[in-house]
């Protein structure tokens, strides 16, 4: 039932967003990335904090929220001043943060350095999405890296289930393994291959993007176990509850957030 549920919600939402990435403009994709931002970061602050809800915890949630949208306009702009501004506006705010609460509490520069993380970790990295857009071709490179991030994670399913033995990193994801993390990639790289032809009908370029399919594979397992790590050290099984079968956004998108800034990165100095 799980598995089908999964599937399900892949069916309802897929379409969707294609057609935002696809038909929609900039604007719309900068409001669907805000709201995929908001929602991770609010189960992600969920999962750092232990469910800590008092006045401090809500306030830096507000903050938190804020910045978000402020790095998505300044991704709208096109302004890697704007991020960066954002950013050191960010700092400054959770120096006046800390000044005002260290005296009763002292744990409150765990706090911070927990939310500049999550800043960084969840809206800054699918703020280039945004940028991704703007690119020459940028609409199929998203579809693209789409399409091998889905192939890693279900290569990465179906091998690990039907073929994997030795344990990947069994203190924190027990279900995963080697040959499970090895099927995902050989997957993300095949199928790259193929979907690059399609989109971009260059057999050079095809070839350029198995390297990148393999880092975004690489990077993709990277985030998976680390949001992983996180849930296990907050003893939560799900991130949430907003994705039938998936559990919660940042569930979906773990391996999402380390690959799109691999494949920006390689677009601007590679391809």
């Amino acid at each position: 039932m799980q598995h089908l549920k999964r599937w399900l919600t892949a069916i309802i939402l897929g379409p969707l967003v294609l057609w935002i990435i696809i038909k929609g403009s900039t604007l719309l994709l900068a409001a669907l990335v805000s709201i995929v931002a908001i929602a991770a970061l609010r189960e992600y602050l969920r999962i750092v904090s232990g469910h800590d809800e008092r006045p401090v915890s809500n306030t830096l949630k507000i903050i938190s929220y804020i910045i978000s949208m402020a790095l998505v306009i300044g991704a709208c702009l096109g302004s890697w001043q704007v991020l960066f501004l954002v950013l050191a506006l960010n700092l400054l705010i959770l120096s006046v943060f800390v000044l005002s609460e260290f005296p009763t509490d002292q744990r409150i520069f765990d706090t911070i350095s927990k939310q500049a993380l999550g800043i960084v970790y969840i809206p800054v990295a699918l703020s280039l999405l945004i940028f991704l857009k703007e690119l020459e071709g940028g609409t199929f490179w998203i579809i693209w890296m789409l399409i091998v991030i889905f192939a890693n994670d279900t290569g990465a399913f179906y091998t690990g289930t039907f073929f994997g033995k030795h344990k990947l990193a069994p203190n924190i994801s027990p279900n995963k393994t080697i040959e499970g993390s090895m099927g995902g990639i050989a997957t993300s790289m095949i199928l790259g291959f193929i979907f690059s032809l399609i989109f971009f009908d260059s057999l050079s370029l095809a070839f350029l993007t198995i390297p990148c399919s393999f880092l975004m594979a690489i990077a993709g397992q990277i985030g998976d176990l680390f949001e992983s790590a996180m849930k296990r050290a907050s003893h939560i099984k799900d991130s949430g509850r907003i994705l039938p079968g998936h559990g919660g956004m940042l569930d979906r998108i773990d391996g999402l957030l380390l690959a799109v800034p691999v494949l920006y990165v390689y677009l601007v100095f590679v391809i």
